[in-house]
């Protein structure tokens, strides 16, 4: 009955059309059983009943859910109630008043009186039916956007692995300490502890949906001194930010992917040192590069910055900004505090 709910709440028009000449066809059964009974009187019968249920369903289901959206209420006694009700007695009584303007032979009083009664009860089983639906429906808007949130919460956090445990990453470290260790190269020691350092942090990490930019630091910290036995100093990156900082939070990761994402596009070399920022500006955490791009990019999937937005508007509900001119490239993140009043 009600239709995709990802589209606007509605329901089937035939059940609508198909249950309101039903209940004209009911309520003149009496009339057509009775011995004196007038086909002209029947007909009306029918069509005030059959038409006041088409009027007071479509009212009905555009009233409630404006009311609820309006005032955010989900309770089935409120004034939407008393307003339909209202609104069903003038509609009875304009149609019952049609009636009897062509059939003036009628009583007006007690006919009046019998189709109000009517169109109170009709009014009451539709309006809890309707909201009944409506509750259902936007119960079940709540659930699938719960699901639709775990789903690309989970999705991030996949390709997050992937990237983390990242075989080209881990191939270069490996090669690096091959020949470190060929040169006897007296920080050969440190560089497999800051490897293990790097890996014992990703997997302790990628359970958690948050950790402080203390935490985030320091994995970041080990994943660069990796990089910098590799590429010296043609890698250079700072941070400036106050120890008042350190206990806001961020997805893991999010500085390391940054960073990576940076490596995949901009040449990195001693004669070209690659120079990565991090800083605070107003209420966002900002990673800035100078561009120099390559002519040929390390492959990538692409999804690295569209997974860190995906999770800040999962966690935070507000987007990274991306910024690019001839000379830099910006990411602002916006900071999270564990205090939302902070």
């Amino acid at each position: 009955m009600i239709k995709n709910l990802q589209t606007s709440f509605s329901i089937s028009h035939r059940l609508i059309w198909i249950s309101s000449i039903s209940l004209g066809i009911l309520t003149s059964i009496p009339k057509i059983v009775d011995h004196h009974f007038v086909l002209a009187e029947g007909i009306a019968d029918f069509v005030v009943t059959a038409g006041f249920a088409l009027l007071i369903w479509y009212y009905n289901i555009y009233s409630i859910p404006a009311y609820t959206k309006k005032t955010g209420s989900r309770n089935v006694i409120s004034a939407q109630l008393f307003i339909g009700l209202g609104v069903g007695l003038i509609l009875m009584f304009l149609l019952s008043s049609i009636q009897y303007y062509i059939l003036s032979h009628l009583n007006f009083g007690p006919k009046m009186l019998m189709y109000e009664v009517r169109g109170i009860l009709i009014n009451l089983t539709f309006y809890m039916f309707i909201h009944l639906l409506y509750q259902t429906y936007l119960n079940q808007q709540v659930v699938r956007e719960l699901e639709r949130s775990m789903s690309a919460n989970l999705a991030a956090q996949y390709e997050l692995l992937k990237q983390q445990v990242n075989p080209h990453f881990l191939f270069n470290s490996l090669n690096t300490l091959k020949y470190m260790v060929e040169s006897h190269d007296s920080q050969s020691s440190e560089f497999i502890i800051k490897l293990a350092d790097f890996y014992r942090f990703t997997l302790g990490s990628l359970k958690l949906n948050l950790l402080t930019l203390k935490e985030e630091l320091e994995i970041m910290d080990s994943y660069i001194y990796l990089l910098k036995a590799r590429f010296e100093e043609g890698l250079i990156v700072s941070h400036n930010l106050s120890s008042e900082l350190y206990t806001t939070l961020i997805p893991p990761f999010t500085l390391q992917l940054l960073v990576e994402n940076c490596i995949k596009h901009n040449i990195v070399s001693l004669d070209k040192p690659l120079h990565i920022h991090i800083n605070r500006e107003e209420e966002y955490l900002v990673v800035r590069n100078n561009l120099q791009m390559r002519k040929i990019p390390e492959p990538s999937t692409g999804l690295g910055l569209e997974n860190i937005n995906q999770r800040y508007l999962h966690l935070s509900e507000r987007e990274i900004q991306i910024l690019a001119d001839n000379e830099t490239f910006t990411i602002k993140l916006p900071i999270i505090y564990e205090y939302p009043n902070n």
